[in-house]
Order: structure tokens, then C-alpha cells, then sequence
């Protein structure tokens, strides 16, 4: 037999034998693998703290009433979208989104112009310019107050884009989904409100505002189907480990071709029948019944 054969063979044994072990373990098998997976599906779903991701997208160009520069102007936007990536993660915005977590209000009407007067010589005084709008300034309220350091905010934001776009995806992660509503968005107005004045940029638009977050981690059927297929693999090392510390003979061909003995025959197993003492004791008896005779 060659060197090949012999292999092949060896491999076929190897496999066989693994299948019956598999066979013969089948129930530990399940108790492990269900096991296992019981226990990643209860840490997962109980024990982590679960995560939320909100988004929101925002488009950056230059406005030109030129065609042809429109076309450069929207090709430098498109190659500057990672200097945008880097700015919208600065301590600039960060700060100022930082800022406006903790108050989170936004002016909707502007209070009145007070009047101007003008004092005389003679310490009078005339009117200028009347009062508008005697009301006072209306503020809304977006969202919740959150206070998150900008260092915070760094770890929980994240810049996505897309080859050949000026849109980039802003996402913001949190322990709830409506606090990283409120970081996304947040970190988005500031930017718009920054870019401004930190790029020859004009025109920044918020495509959608962030809705409230969903939950993006753990993934529990991912973590219970790791755990089912880690109960698989530990019950299957125990079970081959176990069967290869046994030093059981199992084949007459160890004996004759590892340790090099000569086979002199072999003892089959008798099976005896149950009443066995009693037939030979009721035979004995026959026996010395038939000597007395």
C-alpha cells in the first residue's frame, strides 16, 4: 500500500470515528450549544448596555451664477468633503455643539427694538426712532438638556461618505435614542452655523434632520448565534479530547502493526444465560442422582 493510500485511509478512520462520537454525544452536543446560547441571548438582551444611532445628512457647495465655475466648484466640493469630515469632528464644533446641549433653545422671534431718544442742550429729549414690536423675544426649546463634554461628543460622533457625493452622513451614538437625536442634530446646526466662517462656503444644507435614535448595539441574534456556535465547538473539543486520552484497544491492528505483536488467536465474549448457576447446579445434582443408581 503506498504513502498516499495509506493516508487517504487513515483520514477516512479519522472521519468515521469522528461521526460516531458525534452520533454517540448528540444530546451533550445540543446541551452545550443550547446551553451557551441561552446564556449569550441573556447577556446580551439584559446584561449590556444597549446603544442607539441617530443621522442626519447634510450637503455642502458654493453658490456661483456661473455654469462653467459651477461644475469646478462642485468637483472641489465633492474633494473637500474629508476637510468637512475633519472640521465637523473639531473642538470648534464640538464645543458649540457642547454649548447648546446644555440649553438646548432656539430663537424664533427677536425681541423688540427699544426706542432711541436724543438729549438736547437744554436736557431734553427727543424721540428718533419709535419702538417695534413691543413683545419680547420668542425662544423654542428643541430637545431635551444634555450635558456632554466635547470630548464626549468626539467618541460619539462619526462622519460617513460616499465616493463622489457632496452629501455626508453625520451619525451620532447614545445610551438613548432620543439623546442621540439631540447630539446628532445638534452637532450638525453647529456646523452649519461654523462652516461659514471657517471655509469660503455658502451654502450648507441639512438634507434630513436626525430622527430619534435606533438601537445599534449589541446585536443579540448575532451574540446568541456566536454562543450556539461556541457551545458546537467547546462540546466537540471535550468530546475528541476525552477520546483521545482513552487508551483503550479498540482494533486488533494497533496491536499487530504499533506494537508490533504476533496475534495467537482471539476470546470471543460469551453471553451466559440468566438461570446459569441454577442449570449447573440442577445438572450436578442429575449427575450424582444417576452415580447413586
Amino acid at each position: 500500500m503506498s504513502a498516499e493510500q495509506q493516508n487517504n485511509e487513515e483520514v477516512t478512520i479519522d472521519l468515521r470515528r469522528l461521526f460516531i462520537l458525534i452520533r454517540k454525544h448528540i444530546i451533550s452536543i445540543l446541551i452545550w450549544m443550547i446551553g451557551l446560547g441561552l446564556i449569550a441571548y441573556g447577556v446580551s438582551e439584559y446584561v449590556l448596555v444597549p446603544k442607539y444611532t441617530a443621522s442626519t445628512q447634510l450637503l455642502v457647495n458654493r453658490k456661483t451664477a456661473d455654469a462653467n465655475q459651477a461644475y469646478a466648484n462642485q468637483q472641489a466640493d465633492i474633494n473637500a468633503v474629508t476637510t468637512y469630515k475633519d472640521i465637523i469632528t473639531s473642538n470648534v464644533i464640538l464645543k458649540g455643539a457642547s454649548k447648546y446641549l446644555a440649553n438646548p433653545v432656539t430663537l424664533v422671534k427677536k425681541a423688540a427694538k427699544k426706542a432711541v431718544y436724543k438729549t438736547n442742550d437744554d436736557g431734553t429729549r427727543t424721540l428718533v426712532k419709535k419702538a417695534v414690536n413691543a413683545k419680547p423675544a420668542v425662544y423654542k426649546r428643541e430637545s431635551k438638556s444634555y450635558s456632554i463634554s466635547p470630548s464626549e461628543l468626539a467618541s460619539a460622533v462619526s462622519v460617513t461618505t460616499t465616493t463622489s457625493s457632496q452629501v455626508f452622513t453625520l451619525s451620532a451614538t447614545a445610551e438613548t435614542p432620543s439623546k442621540a437625536q439631540a447630539i446628532a442634530n445638534a452637532v450638525a446646526k453647529e456646523f452649519k452655523e461654523q462652516i461659514p466662517k471657517i471655509m469660503d462656503v455658502n451654502n450648507v444644507t441639512i438634507v434630513a434632520e436626525a430622527p430619534k435614535g435606533t438601537k445599534s448595539f449589541p446585536n443579540v441574534k448575532m451574540i446568541t448565534a456566536v454562543g450556539v456556535l461556541a457551545g458546537l465547538v467547546i462540546s466537540l473539543l471535550i468530546i475528541i479530547i476525552k477520546d483521545l486520552s482513552d487508551t483503550t484497544v479498540r482494533e486488533d491492528s494497533f496491536m499487530t502493526n504499533e506494537l508490533g505483536l504476533t496475534n495467537l488467536g482471539e476470546i470471543a465474549s460469551i453471553t451466559m444465560p440468566k438461570d446459569w448457576t441454577f442449570t449447573a447446579k440442577t445438572a450436578e445434582k442429575r449427575g450424582s442422582s444417576r452415580r447413586r443408581v
